[in-house]
Order: C-alpha cells, then structure tokens, then sequence
C-alpha cells in the first residue's frame, strides 16, 4: 500500500509532501490498518481553520493503482490518523 500525505497551510503557509510504501516496513500492520480505519471515520468538516493545517491524503495498493483521497483539517485528527501523518510525513 503506498500513502501520500501533503500538508499545507499553517502559520507560514509552508507545504510538506511525504510518501510510503507499506511494504517491507517494521510496522506495516499497523500502517494498513490505520489507512484502513480512515474510510469509518468522520473526518469532520475538512474545512480550514487560519492558521492550522490540512492534510490531503492518497492511497494506493499499487504504484499504477487508482488513488483513494481523504482530506482532514488539523482540528479534526484523532490520535491514530496524528500518528499515521506523522509517519509518512517523516519517512
């Protein structure tokens, strides 16, 4: 599975990209089913706030695979959807 996470906005309004493949990685049950959990989740309103951030999210089962999006505003990220950011944003 390969997650794609931007995130922008922010007080500087500066933007991060991050990318990881499941595959092969120590922790990739945990990555899969954290992915996976987001499509039962309400994300909230994906509205932004000033000054806070939105994460826009791309998974894939493959690199030629067809992208599920998810968008979350930085207001409405639970503990296991930080961690998953946090992750593929320091991969």
């Amino acid at each position: 599975m390969i997650v794609t996470v931007t995130r922008s906005g922010g007080f500087a309004g500066l933007t991060k990209h991050g990318e990881l493949d499941t595959a092969g990685q120590p922790d990739a049950d945990r990555l899969e089913d954290a992915v996976r959990s987001l499509g039962a989740k309400n994300l909230g309103s994906g509205r932004p706030q000033p000054d806070r951030y939105v994460y826009r999210l791309e998974v894939r089962d493959a690199q030629d695979a067809d992208a599920t999006q998810h968008t979350v505003a930085e207001q409405d990220v639970d503990a296991t959807t930080a961690w998953l950011l946090d992750r593929v944003l320091g991969s």
